[in-house]
């Protein structure tokens, strides 16, 4: 027997000292993030640990990981964990942009762990807000990487890992998260593909870069069709997501302790991993009456109260027949009875007015100005962050048949376009003024209020959609242009006079339409005002 006891003694402390040895992901906060890269032995007897010595509390109570964190951290230490191997042989910015999407990664797996233990919160609630706050730094940093970054000669490669950066953001679709998985993938190639397009010739290490970071997608939205298809799963019998949050912060994972030499010899064991996370431990709940914490003994006093029975209606205010709405219409349709603010009636006003709390599209009045952009790039002129004419006067674009013009952002700015271009698209802008050629297809004015165009050639086409207050001049060769509108209001034309010397005349555009049904047929008719 005493060989035997020996025997597994010996049997785990080798496994110990192999699971110490394995590498770990190469992160700064890889230390407290409760990351493994493998499980915890099952050779450990019962009251003992991996090393020989009695298990600690901790060890006695830690639960297997479920298996939708254990194939998550097998996507880690797969497609991640190549992604960052080939960032690194790029290096700079994308190497340092690469790690933070490592620790992005690392707080969704967190993020992950608590929905195993937590009660689902309300998605409008500060708690959640908290909850989420790790994964919203980190995406964050790899956008502010590239923002910080725009005259770098890698900013497409910057530009592909931040707008793929948000594929994070799918734990927020309740429904269908695969499908924001393939949405952010479009965005992610949007750059990426240019990326390609620019070192298909010259350096197969920046295709491979880029294919590797597709990877990622592919193999997360097979991830999340396998443990997630129709939304991220809670706890509904777990505790606070506060107090679940710091349980995972402080897990008994986040850190190795070191392994003692085996009483049968042997080589000493590798050293503990060093600690990079020095940050202050995270805030306190906020001060809204949510409480962070719930002993098992409070719990217990709560349905102790819950199974008394009909004593616990015993202290509810009785409500006269006579002052029951239900019982009497004449008091529903005279209101008589006042309602009072009932709780429910709070949180549905609070819910009313919660937003999201995932960072989405904020108002213009709330975005921070960034610097006017005017940069032409493959075929593209980008204009961008105008406010106000520039200090030479009007802003000007010398453009050849091949060249598109996207305009994004601008306020009070007179752009005028020299020579026969491709194509015009403005968006977001205000109070812009547009003086053209000529153009081989058409302008697409979206979300433009007060927008004003004159064109002195040929334009085959202006495309108008949500346009508040417009005015178009054309010139006798353009006297042939389409003009689509959808959900416009105020729009004219003005058209050349008889002579040179005329004036304008201005014709409006119908707004109102008629539709009516003839014959199993819909007809729709201008709306005519006479007198």
């Amino acid at each position: 027997m005493n060989n035997l006891t020996t025997l597994i003694k010996r049997l785990e402390a080798a496994t110990s000292r192999l699971e110490d040895m394995v590498p770990t992901i190469n992160d700064p906060s890889a230390a407290s993030n409760g990351m493994a890269s493998l499980p915890e032995s099952g050779l450990t007897a019962p009251g003992a640990d991996a090393r020989g010595g009695a298990a600690s509390p901790s060890q006695q109570t830690a639960a297997p990981l479920p298996p939708a964190i254990d194939d998550f951290d097998a996507l880690i230490n797969g497609d991640v964990k190549t992604f960052v191997n080939m960032s690194e042989e790029i290096g700079g910015l994308v190497a340092e942009q690469s790690a933070a999407v490592l620790r992005a990664f690392a707080a969704e797996r967190k993020f992950l762990i608590v929905t195993t233990k937590a009660k689902k919160p309300d998605i409008q609630s500060p708690v959640y807000m908290e909850v989420l706050k790790d994964l919203q730094a980190t995406m964050g940093v790899v956008n502010d990487i590239r923002e910080a970054n725009r005259a770098s000669p890698l900013f497409k490669h910057l530009s592909t890992v931040s707008e793929g950066i948000n594929v994070l953001i799918w734990v927020a679709n309740e429904s269908k998260p695969a499908d924001t998985v393939t949405e952010m993938l479009s965005s992610a190639q949007f750059w990426g593909n240019r990326v390609i397009q620019d070192y298909k010739e010259k350096d197969q290490t920046h295709v491979q870069w880029v294919q590797t970071f597709y990877r990622i997608f592919k193999s997360l939205a097979a991830y999340v069709r396998q443990h997630y298809m129709t939304g991220l799963t809670w706890n509904p019998n777990g505790v606070d997501p506060l107090q679940a949050t710091e349980e995972v912060n402080a897990g008994p994972s986040s850190a190795r302790s070191p392994t003692p030499q085996s009483s049968t010899g042997g080589p000493p064991p590798p050293p503990p991993l060093p600690k990079f996370d020095n940050a202050p431990p995270p805030p306190p709940g906020p001060p809204n009456g949510v409480p962070t914490s719930k002993s098992p003994a409070d719990m217990g006093a709560v349905f102790d109260e819950i199974s008394r029975g009909e004593s616990v209606t015993s202290k509810l205010r009785k409500v006269d027949p006579s002052s029951q709405t239900h019982k009497n219409p004449s008091l529903r349709a005279g209101s008589a009875v006042p309602s009072a603010p009932t709780r429910s009636d709070s949180q549905n006003s609070m819910s009313s007015r919660g937003k999201s709390p995932l960072p989405g599209k904020k108002p213009e009045s709330m975005r921070t100005k960034k610097p006017p952009k005017k940069e032409f790039e493959s075929n593209k002129w980008l204009i961008e962050n105008y406010d106000g004419n520039p200090p030479e006067g009007m802003l000007e674009i010398k453009a050849s048949i091949s060249h598109s013009i996207l305009i994004s952002r601008c306020t009070k700015t007179t752009i005028r376009v020299v020579g026969k271009a491709n194509a015009i698209s403005l968006d977001n802008c205000t109070q812009v003024s547009l003086v053209i050629d000529s153009l081989v297809s058409s302008v697409d004015v979206i979300k433009s209020p007060k927008f004003e165009m004159q064109v002195l050639g040929t334009l085959p086409t202006i495309m108008l959609d949500q346009v508040d207050g417009a005015a178009l001049y054309l010139s006798r060769d353009s006297l042939d242009t389409e003009v689509f509108t959808s959900k416009c209001t105020g729009i004219n034309i003005n058209l050349p006079g008889q002579s040179e010397d005329d004036d304008y005349v201005e014709r409006a555009l119908p707004e109102q339409i008629k539709s009516v049904v003839r014959d199993g047929v819909v007809v729709s008719e201008i709306v005519e005002h006479a007198g």
